[in-house]
């Protein structure tokens, strides 16, 4: 008999004062399909405990450490199954391979580490681990990103020939105080790693310029830049992109555009149509087949397909957004997980490790190719 009762999750990270811990606890609630019983929420066990009250977990099961989180859940039986770990870049290594080699599945936010030799480190792991990892790239899971994705697999845009991808904010555009906690690891190289904007939010962009016209990339080249004196990450990059089999690409985002809050924009372009998606909007696409007027396509409307239709949960007009999309990559995590239990460890469209060390190494290369005068490289070259 299947069991579908909620799946026991635990978290690192994502305590007091953290934005995307609580986003990703909204997220795995909306489908009621995980409970969150156990966590190391913060880096002291005093804070991590004071979290863990607050969000209605035991005591006994609020942790000072991952290992000891990991050593501990694993040896109960009302353990953990799961991991959500929701730490800045540079604590993913550490916390993902000790759960992995626990037994334990894990779900990381992205990117997937601060540097190459951790993120191989983790999939090394993840490989021999027999557990699930899944990266929560959440755009992925918005029901038009997966419409787009659906009508290029079925040839509706003919061969795809230019992809636009642009991710622009403008919250970063000052130098921010050490009081600002988001700021403060996304822009310290130790933390965030060597890209700053590249890896917070270049690395959205390029990783649904691939999921949604399923490209692989050939080669790249960038030129990054830090505006704000003293900052020692880049702040906003351009990007021009190959990819295999003839189409181009070019990539902008930026955290020092005013007037931008979270404008992330999709724009594909093939031999026989065109789409235009953006997040901000993310409740409508417009889709021109070519030679015919601009139409518009609504998630839930008489237009969705059932791709679009397989992640929908409201009527259309009722919007869904940012917390929907993020709910629909847990959704499917619990469906996996519960496959995962009979052995098959398919995860099907759900970024997965690999796509986590592709994210790594774009980053590189994108900080790489600026720092030789936009040299074009390629990942593998990173």
């Amino acid at each position: 008999m299947t069991d579908n009762s909620p799946i026991r999750l635990g978290m690192v990270g994502g305590g007091q004062g953290a934005f995307i811990g609580a986003v990703h606890r909204i997220a795995m609630r909306i489908d009621g399909q995980f409970n969150l019983v156990a966590g190391a929420l913060s880096s002291t066990p005093e804070k991590a405990l004071a979290s863990a009250l607050e969000l209605g977990i035991d005591a006994k099961r609020s942790y000072g450490s991952y290992d000891e989180m990991a050593t501990a859940e694993a040896a109960r039986d009302d353990g953990i199954e799961v991991v959500a770990i929701v730490t800045p870049n540079h604590m993913h290594a550490g916390p993902a391979i000790a759960f992995l080699k626990a037994g334990i599945h894990v779900i990381c936010d992205k990117p997937l580490s601060n540097t190459l030799e951790d993120s191989l480190l983790i999939s090394a792991a993840a490989k021999s681990s027999g557990k699930l990892f899944i990266l929560t790239h959440n755009y992925t899971g918005y029901p038009l990103i997966r419409q787009a994705k659906a009508m290029i697999a079925g040839g509706e845009l003919g061969d795809i020939r230019m992809v636009q991808a642009e991710y622009a904010q403008d919250w970063l555009t000052e130098a921010t105080d050490a009081d600002n906690k988001q700021a403060a690891w996304r822009t310290d190289p130790k933390r965030s790693g060597v890209g700053g904007c590249v890896g917070d939010i270049g690395t959205h962009a390029y990783n649904l310029s691939r999921f949604v016209t399923g490209l692989e990339l050939d080669s790249l080249s960038a030129d990054i830049d830090a505006f704000v004196d003293g900052r020692l990450v880049d702040d906003n990059i351009n990007v021009m992109l190959r990819f295999k089999g003839g189409a181009k690409g070019m990539l902008w985002a930026s955290q020092v555009a005013v007037g931008n809050e979270n404008n992330l924009t999709l724009r594909i372009y093939g031999s026989k149509g065109g789409l235009e998606w953006a997040q901000e909007n993310p409740n409508i696409m417009y889709y021109t087949p070519f030679g015919e007027p601009k139409r518009i396509l609504t998630r839930g409307g008489a237009g969705a397909n059932d791709a679009a239709n397989a992640v929908t949960r409201t009527p259309g007009g009722h919007p869904e957004g940012y917390l929907e999309g993020f709910a629909t990559i847990y959704n499917e995590a619990a469906a996996s997980i519960r496959a995962a239990r009979a052995g098959n460890l398919d995860t099907g469209a759900l970024p997965t490790i690999d796509d986590g060390v592709e994210g790594v190494r774009f980053i590189l290369a994108v900080v790489n190719s600026s720092a030789d005068n936009a040299k074009w490289v390629t990942l593998s070259e990173q």
